[in-house]
């Protein structure tokens, strides 16, 4: 099977092992993977912020660079939702909107592609420790993956599971919400950092980059010993 990685901004720019430990994860099942380079940015900021017609111009770069591309794998399901929302904005449109439906149709997040696509629960990995799972907003709110995480990490071999206390509360982030609404983002995230600190876990984990440096910070700013790492760091350890 032939997958294409989608890097995403937060993790090219800011955590580039999580880049690394799923094209390993995907290898590991049988995958063989490819990196399109000429790849950018989603469009999701700018598409929040109301820039439409630039937007539009990224989306179709993106459509045009995985065109080729059996699938389409990335391990954000925030920026995922937002290639798979492409029919949405391109509907209506003569001749990107039934292009825009078949690249939704081949992009999937990370544990989304592992469980429903691969038929993997078990991913054959190792790691000791308390562990409690964030479940970002847009993964599944938008994209609809709830389980899939939670599946894969019960089967990891060590590792003691606990839930977070109103683990669907948003975090505060939000892309350009924790910047236009700062004094309300700051509220949120510590709520949830508090939530976090209830579990007693040694380690978050989560399937978007950009709510676990959000988490992190706060956290790291109360000098909290919890440990901050994507999800891909803990099915890809062996």
């Amino acid at each position: 099977m032939k997958v294409s990685l989608f890097i995403t901004c937060m993790c090219d720019i800011f955590s580039a092992n999580v880049g690394k430990d799923t094209v390993e994860i995907l290898e590991r099942l049988g995958c063989e993977v490819d990196f399109p380079e000429a790849q950018t940015c989603c469009g999701q900021p700018a598409y929040n912020s109301g820039y439409l017609t630039t937007t539009k111009e990224t989306m179709k770069h993106m459509m045009t660079v995985f065109r080729e591309s059996e699938y389409v794998v990335g391990p954000s399901g925030s920026c995922v939702a937002m290639l798979r929302s492409y029919q949405d904005v391109f509907h209506g449109d003569p001749v990107w909107e039934q292009q825009a439906k078949e690249f939704g149709a081949k992009c999937f997040e990370i544990t989304q592609f592992l469980v429903d696509v691969l038929g993997v629960v078990d991913v054959g990995s190792t790691f000791k420790g308390k562990v409690t799972y964030h479940p970002s907003c847009h993964m599944t709110r938008l994209l609809g993956v709830k389980e899939a995480p939670l599946q894969l990490l019960e089967q990891v071999r060590g590792v003691e599971l606990v839930k977070l206390p109103h683990g669907e509360d948003c975090c505060g982030f939000g892309g350009t919400f924790a910047v236009k609404n700062a004094v309300i983002s700051g509220q949120m995230v510590q709520e949830k950092a508090d939530h976090v600190l209830e579990t007693e876990a040694e380690y978050l984990v989560g399937g978007d980059m950009a709510c676990l440096m959000n988490i992190g910070g706060r956290l790291s700013r109360e000098g909290r010993n919890v440990k901050v790492v994507h999800l891909t760091e803990i099915l890809n350890h062996c």
